[in-house]
């Protein structure tokens, strides 16, 4: 391999390969949504996300208190103490 092949080779066509990967990513989408702009107005509804939007506001059953007066009922803490 003489010097002009090892600098395409090992040069040119990687620089190509960026190049072209670097253009596809600068070029602009004609189709799809637009994009939200800092300063322009929400025209969108507000979405809540909840991992249960079932259970949302409603407590399970079996979670009352069931502790004895006066006994402590937090579990762990920064010591970790469960």
């Amino acid at each position: 391999m003489n010097i002009v092949e090892t600098i395409v080779v090992f040069a040119v066509i990687p620089l190509a390969i960026y190049g072209l990967a670097g253009l596809l990513t600068l070029r602009r989408r004609s189709g799809g949504a637009s994009r939200h702009r800092s300063g322009q107005a929400w025209e969108y509804p507000a979405m809540w996300w909840s991992a249960n939007p079932d259970g949302a506001g409603h407590r399970h059953a079996g979670t009352e208190n069931s502790a004895p007066e006066g006994a402590p009922t937090a579990a762990g803490g920064a010591r970790g103490n469960w």
